[in-house]
């Protein structure tokens, strides 16, 4: 079968290799769609500590079942209500708790200490074929997709996942004003969970990309966009509150200026979070510690998910409360799997799948 594989930064194959076999706790799946992200440019350029070569990647993963181990129904079957069968249409989680450690046992899965990845430490789903393993059954990081959910959307569950994530901590409420960094595709998801689940007031989406800023606005529909290269941020953002400043601030872009504007431009008990990680060689910001006192603000970081919000995702997904169908504009062959990468990094679409 055809699949891509990392070797080293910047030597990452597509190449034929063998076909996976099941085994007994295991299930196969043909993968229909594999949508890519930030996360798999920056490993292609760079690697990543945790991902041991030669590694199929690709984490955002929806496919068929086409074989299931002798013992997953046993073992899981009646554990999670789920009966696999050859046929089913599956999600996998990319971020695998292990079930077992302090965080675990307090419902924190999301900040699982022993923490493996799909596409890590497990083959991954840029290849027409992946076996999903027990380390995945045995958290319920399986999960059915539902009948008027396509692959691709399915697919996007994974990143949809993981803004649901931050923003269950942020405490959303009706009518609160938001303001989104980043017009990349979490960004946009970041938009639509904010109105569609938490009905947030206005809604601000900043980025330095002015191409970027009008593709994804014409998707998301933000009351305003703000170009972050042409005009002074937390000024604009002060401007449109009145000088009160936003309810909620969320920087979804791996930039460290924008977690200092977030924290100038917070509002009152206002809540930020520091969703886009910051380049290794430059972690650390500025920060006005005597806003963050007197302004009582809240802030939070996130970068993951546990399974449940995997199933939330494609709950918001199947009821059309946070649609993400138009949202991925770009469809390619895994033959053309490099140029996806391109596309990402250059910000030529707002999401793009790959199909095996």
């Amino acid at each position: 079968m055809k699949a891509l594989r990392f070797y080293a930064p910047e030597d990452v194959r597509l190449e034929d290799v063998p076909e996976p076999t099941c085994g007994p706790d295991e299930i196969k799946l043909r993968v229909r769609n594999c949508s890519t992200c930030g996360t798999d440019v920056k490993i292609f350029h760079n690697g990543h500590q945790n991902l041991t070569p030669p590694r199929i990647i690709g984490h955002e993963i929806a496919g068929e079942v086409v074989e299931v181990g002798a013992n997953v129904n046993a073992t899981y079957g009646s554990r999670f209500g789920v009966e696999w069968q050859v046929g089913d249409r599956a999600q996998v989680i990319a971020a695998v708790p292990c079930g077992e450690c302090y965080e675990c046992r307090k419902g924190w899965m999301a900040v699982c200490q022993n923490q493996t990845s799909v596409g890590y430490q497990y083959d991954g789903g840029f290849a027409e074929y992946m076996i999903v393993p027990r380390q995945v059954l045995q958290v319920d990081g399986l999960n059915p997709i539902p009948d008027n959910v396509g692959y691709d959307e399915a697919s996007a569950a994974e990143p949809f996942a993981c803004a649901i994530n931050a923003q269950e901590l942020l405490g959303i409420e009706p009518g609160d004003t938001v303001v989104v960094f980043g017009a990349g595709p979490i960004g946009c998801m970041h938009i639509r969970i904010a109105r569609g689940v938490h009905q947030a007031g206005p809604v601000y989406l900043v980025d330095v990309n002015a191409e970027r800023l009008k593709m994804s606005a014409e998707a998301v529909q933000p009351d305003e966009t703000i170009d972050g290269s042409e005009v002074d941020v937390v000024e604009r953002v002060m401007e449109l509150t009145g000088g009160r400043g936003a309810d909620v601030v969320i920087t979804a872009t791996a930039a460290n200026v924008t977690q200092e504007q977030a924290i100038s431009m917070a509002a009152r008990n206002g809540r930020i979070s520091f969703f886009g990680g910051l380049p290794k060689t430059d972690p650390f910001i500025r920060c006005d510690s005597n806003l963050v006192h007197y302004r009582q603000l809240h802030i939070h970081g996130a970068n993951g998910s546990a399974p449940e919000h995997n199933k939330r995702a494609l709950e918001y997904i199947s009821t059309g409360q946070v649609p993400v169908k138009d949202l991925i504009t770009r469809h390619v062959p895994l033959e053309q799997v490099l140029d996806a990468f391109t596309i990402v990094k250059n910000g030529e679409a707002i999401k793009v799948t790959v199909e095996p």
